[in-house]
């Protein structure tokens, strides 16, 4: 998702997100500065009621990055079995950091 105060901003990116991208959306900030995420999005991402999202801000843009299901059976893959907080945190921390900005 984007968010600007410029409503043509919005149209422009949406037109050249449709195309290059595939999907995006305006969406409006409600009740409790709630955003419900379009179906479309919600399927084509996966995600369901109660799924975990990283919300992040770059520059003036929201970015919502959906997180895995089972962040520890991720970590397991990444590091290998069996994990050692005082081993592998720095590789940890290095593949969160990569597949986060992703």
């Amino acid at each position: 998702f984007i968010y600007s105060e410029d409503t043509e901003f919005l149209r422009q990116t949406n037109s050249i997100s449709d195309r290059c991208l595939g999907l995006s959306a305006i969406v409006k900030v409600g009740k409790k500065y709630t955003i419900v995420i379009p179906k479309s999005i919600r399927e084509k991402l996966r995600l369901k009621e109660g799924s975990k999202v990283l919300l992040r801000i770059s520059g003036n843009r929201i970015i919502i990055e959906p997180l895995p299901d089972s962040p520890f059976e991720i970590l397991g893959k990444v590091v290998g079995e069996p994990y050692s907080e005082k081993v592998d945190e720095k590789k940890a921390q290095s593949w969160l950091m990569r597949n986060a900005s992703s």
